[in-house]
């Protein structure tokens, strides 16, 4: 069966929309000493050696031309209780850290506090794909903050994870 190259985008989110992912702020400390941050729904684990994560934004996002000029960033991993992070990293043209508290990275990346965990990376490659990037970054540094259960995008809204009992926990 031959698939219609025009797949209609509604159909393409509603189907897609079944499959849950992590909610995530990508920060980043200017050239000039600004922060600029974004929420990504499409972060991954890319590579073990060399330890390589990737996300992909919109072309057409205005915060990820200050990230990349900063040409290192950090992967904030939110918690499931930080949907009002999440917003406020969504939201367009106002100062995103207003009278946020953060830490900074050795790399001088921001660090949210409350996080799940963070990884800090220096922008390894860019790659065009479709309307968004493909962007990976080489991993400098990484820690587990709060071992709480992440924020998930599924099907429209946030949620979390209920883990099964059988689980096992890898170190």
């Amino acid at each position: 069966m031959k698939l219609d190259p025009a797949i209609d985008g509604a159909v393409y989110r509603h189907v897609l929309g079944h499959y849950p992912t992590g909610v995530c702020v990508v920060t980043a400390t200017l050239p000039g000493g600004q922060r600029a941050g974004m929420v990504v729904g499409s972060f991954t684990s890319v590579s073990l050696s060399p330890p390589l994560v990737g996300f992909f934004p919109d072309v057409a996002s205005t915060s990820w031309p200050q990230i990349e000029s900063a040409g290192k960033f950090c992967v904030n991993i939110l918690a499931s209780d930080q949907k009002d992070l999440c917003r406020r990293f969504s939201a367009k043209g106002e100062d995103k850290f207003a009278g946020l508290t953060h830490q900074v990275s050795a790399n001088g990346s921001p660090v949210l506090d409350g996080v799940v965990a963070w990884i800090d990376c220096t922008l390894d490659k860019i790659h065009e794909a479709g309307d968004h990037y493909i962007v990976l970054g080489l991993v400098q540094e990484l820690d587990v903050i709060r071992p709480e259960q992440p924020l998930l995008f599924f099907r429209g809204g946030y949620g979390s994870f209920a883990p099964l009992l059988d689980t096992i926990e890898v170190r």
